[in-house]
């Protein structure tokens, strides 16, 4: 194999030809699988494509609102100036940390000619599907380039990374999770690290590679990099690899080096806001014992997928973004299958590469299933390793499940090198390759991947949109919609994103779906911490709750508006919710008793605000 520490002389698992090598028609393979990919990926989010300033993803609006949010905040960075890694534009007055969230950087300044053109809604939904089309591309290039012969072999594998059901299940709004091209892009490098006398040149692209990863998706980029390390690791120690690891060993420390010099030197200021800038945290602000895999979950089908749709689904995941493995029993039966029958067949070289790649495998698994074992939803009282890494560095920011991500990319290897197996070597029977095709469409068929859902989100009112609202608050200040902007009301948070992306006169915003401080010792937590007021209008809208104004709750809600700034508040004719329509009827009664009787503007509901003086007391 031609990516792994071992001299070429040694090898008896050779570089596969690079079909750049071989003409124009070796090109013809390469089209026709990023055509297939990108065809998949808009099918997958056509929901979106259909109207992508009028839909929303019905299981996370709020991530889906966030990325927009960004979007936005890029093409203000460029016309304003500012800082890519904090900002006071959200969760006023002390604004939100954007390097220990997930600031997709790169993505928000690369776009931002189409967000400026077409608005982050589209920009939004073109990332989500270049990702999708990309990651499976992506793999396949891998596996061409450096495992496979065949390029059906490879297409098949590619697409399976690319559209397994974890990465299917992240489509529902994580622009982070569904750029796997991140993975193979990583990996194509580490492993050229051991070829003599460009080390340099490897270190440096290998340095940049990383700064891009980590701007994308810095999590992705920790699950790469302990990847490539159990891979190479176990690999170099076993018997066959170790002279030529040894001697592997100085050239791959000298690229390292210069990876870590120019990654350190384009990430140094983001990793200090990571972890010491203003409003940061430690750990994560999600409950890691939570987002855990359960082992039911790696027999079950997705609910987005031809067996969820047939009623095969699972309800085993911590919600349907995090569906990270559900595999389906009969992928799981082949997965083996293809890992014994390619152990079997093996020559040494290739044997080496597959204990490395099981390796990764096995380790990966046992990460997704925490600190605790759970199966079928019922937690044991069964430790496991994780429980021992939960307050490391990396490992206590990131969510237990998610590893499965990795496993689902082994078993597109598996899958890959077995359909090559198939296709390269003579079969003893017609009908031993009848039954491999027949063991491969049962496992896969059921995961065919269906769109991800969508609904009718609020529209952008007039008063926001016609920029009435520069009547309104000063150009810096603060205008929030009701209910305030949390994960589960962002509307407030994605017409900002549309005004930023406009140009000209800004205004800033309360709180607003991020993670953040204020969790127990000092962890992260999601959103700011809650104010009276905050809690008063997120009951009317999620609950339909209503209760007597009285000037205790005009006085709080005087000091909580002084405290934000805010100049005008204002109610939209609809409100999306996270799980739909909010009881906007409620929201309307509770701050007109508040603040009294609404000015009509725009289409919208207004109340100006005068901090420290209003709402002014009644004698209640």
């Amino acid at each position: 194999m031609s990516v792994v520490a071992a001299a070429p002389s040694e090898s008896a698992d050779p570089p596969v030809e690079s079909p750049t090598r071989r003409g124009g028609g070796s090109w013809r393979p390469h089209l026709t699988v990023a055509a297939v990919a990108l065809a998949l990926a808009g099918y997958v989010t056509n929901g979106l494509w259909q109207d992508p300033a009028g839909h929303v993803l019905v299981k996370n609006a709020g991530d889906q609102a966030f990325f927009e949010w960004l979007l936005g905040y890029g093409v203000y960075l460029l016309g304003n100036g500012g800082d890519p890694f904090f900002t006071d534009m959200m969760n006023a007055p002390v604004g939100v940390n954007l390097a220990a969230n997930t600031s997709i950087t790169v993505f928000i300044v690369f776009f931002s000619p189409l967000t400026i053109l077409a608005g982050p809604q589209v920009s939004f939904v073109t990332i989500l599907t270049l990702n999708l089309a990309g990651s499976a591309f992506g793999w396949y290039l891998f596996l061409r380039r450096h495992l496979v012969r065949r390029p059906a072999a490879a297409a098949l594998g590619g697409l399976f990374c690319g559209f397994a059901p974890g990465f299917i299940s992240h489509a529902n709004g994580h622009l982070n999770w569904t750029a796997g091209w991140v993975a193979p892009l990583v990996l194509w490098w580490v492993l050229k690290l051991p070829e003599p006398r460009r080390w340099l040149r490897h270190g440096v692209i290998l340095g940049v590679v990383v700064a891009v990863g980590f701007s994308i998706a810095a999590e992705g980029l920790f699950f790469t990099a302990l990847a490539s390390g159990v891979f190479l690791g176990t690999r170099s120690l076993l018997p066959h690899c170790r002279a030529a690891a040894r001697a592997a060993l100085p050239t791959v420390l000298a690229g390292l080096g210069v990876t870590a010099v120019v990654a350190g030197t384009l990430l140094a200021y983001p990793l200090y806001m990571h972890f010491a800038g203003p409003q940061t945290f430690s750990g994560t602000g999600f409950n890691q014992a939570h987002y855990v895999e359960d082992v039911g979950a790696f027999l079950e089908y997705p609910t987005r997928s031809l067996a969820g749709w047939l009623g095969f689904g699972s309800d085993l995941a911590p919600n349907p973004t995090e569906e990270t493995s559900f595999f389906g029993l009969p992928l799981m039966v082949l997965a083996i299958a293809c890992a014994v029958t390619l152990r079997q067949k093996a020559k040494p070289g290739r044997l080496e590469t597959l204990v490395a790649i099981y390796a990764v495998g096995a380790v990966f698994l046992v990460l997704s299933l925490g600190p605790q074992l759970k199966y079928f939803k019922e937690t044991s009282e069964i430790k496991l390793p994780y429980a021992a890494l939960l307050d490391l560095p990396l490992f206590d920011s990131a969510l237990p499940g998610r590893f499965a991500l990795v496993v689902a990319c082994v078993i597109g290897i598996l899958l890959a090198l077995t359909a090559d197996y198939l296709l390269t070597e003579p079969m003893p029977s017609v009908g031993s390759h009848t039954l491999w095709a027949a063991g491969y469409a049962v496992a896969l068929v059921p995961l065919f991947p269906l769109p991800v859902l969508t609904s009718e989100r609020a529209p952008e009112p007039a008063f926001i949109a016609d920029g009435i609202w520069k009547q309104y608050v000063s150009d810096g200040g603060v205008l929030t919609a009701l209910p305030f902007a949390t994960t589960d009301t962002a509307d407030g948070q994605r017409w900002q994103a549309y005004t930023m992306a406009r140009g000209g006169k800004q205004f800033r915003i309360p709180d607003g779906y991020f993670l953040g401080p204020g969790g127990p010792e000092g962890t992260g937590q999601i959103g700011a911490t809650p104010h009276q007021t905050d809690w008063l209008f997120l009951r009317a809208a999620m609950y339909g709750y209503t209760q007597p104004i009285g000037d205790f709750d005009r006085d709080q809600a005087r000091q909580d508006l002084a405290y934000w700034k805010v100049e005008a508040v204002f109610l939209p004719p609809q409100v999306t919710g996270s799980q739909g329509p909010v009881f906007r009827a409620a929201l309307e009664v509770m701050a007109t008793d508040l603040f009294g009787e609404p000015e009509h503007v725009g289409g919208v509901l207004l109340w100006r605000i005068r901090p420290g003086i209003d709402p002014v007391a009644r004698g209640s």
